[in-house]
């Protein structure tokens, strides 16, 4: 299984060039069951990264485009009155799928954003008194445009901690860009990777991270970092027990995809940036530095 990661990896890192620590991030976020926040300008391979994972795993991928004029029905789905049944008949959204891209997130209104928050957080859709579960694995991959750009709606904190990473890939290095510049010159559009799995063992992969061992002393560090960031008046609010819960799942998934079974100290420390970059306001309106919340917290 661990094999087909690496080939899963080697395939992605075809498509999205130079991004390998990101693609990386994406991978374990899937695996550790959580939903991926991906902050950037247009144009660098956003949209190219979550068709490639679904491809790439052999997972259903659809994509809802947001605008202000996006409605939680085009999201979730609607009840139709079929006159021939006299019975009303639902018809699922795109949100009935593996891999969900839900584009330029914040470009929708707050009540149509709100439409995400049972879905990513319990699988399932509630309308018309039925609750309609959603396929398994189900993975939300949002991208989100600069605050400062005309027509968003900032994220609020309780969708923000719906989301297990927030990452940015910026823009190629040098060689990279030389290689999609050339790319370009014979085909207008990347050529997605061939599947290496399928729905059942990617679910089969989530369960085998579930069971990769924490010993005490790495839940104490997870603490320590925890309670660094609540103490001191340092924040507006500290990582909630959620986030910390999210954290040992992530820093599972990095260790499996490193093809170990047991957690190590520095798997947190390279997903805790990640993971708690869009969870923490620093108190004083200054930016959050997430390297000196590790540094200050000793390693066991």
């Amino acid at each position: 299984m661990v094999g087909t990661l690496r080939q899963a990896l080697d395939l992605l890192g075809g498509v999205v060039l130079g991004k390998d620590t990101q693609l990386r991030l994406s991978l374990a976020c899937l695996l550790a069951r959580g939903h991926l926040l991906i902050e950037d300008i247009p144009g660098i391979g956003k949209t190219t990264l979550a068709k490639a994972l679904a491809v790439v795993l052999g997972l259903e991928f659809k994509r809802v485009q947001f605008t202000n004029d996006l409605l939680p029905a085009d999201v979730l789905g609607v009840s139709v009155f079929d006159a021939a049944e006299s019975s009303f008949v639902f018809h699922p959204g795109p949100v009935f799928t593996n891999v969900l891209l839900a584009d330029e997130i914040n470009r929708g209104t707050p009540r149509t954003q709100s439409a995400l928050l049972e879905v990513m957080e319990e699988q399932q859709v509630s309308l018309d008194n039925s609750t309609r579960l959603l396929p398994r694995p189900f993975f939300v991959l949002a991208t989100q445009n600069a605050l400062d750009q005309a027509g968003t709606y900032p994220l609020p904190e309780s969708q923000l901690d719906r989301f297990l990473f927030r990452i940015s890939l910026g823009y190629p290095d040098l060689d990279s860009e030389l290689e999609l510049l050339g790319r370009s010159q014979s085909a207008g559009r990347p050529v997605l990777p061939e599947s290496v799995s399928n729905a059942d063992e990617v679910l089969d992969l989530q369960e085998r991270v579930d069971h990769v061992r924490t010993s005490a002393a790495l839940l104490r560090y997870v603490r320590d970092l925890l309670d660094w960031t609540r103490t001191g008046g340092r924040f507006v609010n500290g990582l909630s027990p959620r986030a910390g819960q999210a954290l040992v799942r992530a820093s599972r998934a990095w260790a499996f995809l490193d093809g170990r079974d047991f957690v190590l100290p520095e798997d947190v420390q390279a997903v805790f940036p990640s993971l708690a970059g869009h969870r923490l306001r620093s108190a004083d309106g200054a930016g959050v530095d997430l390297t000196a919340i590790l540094a200050a917290v000793p390693i066991p």
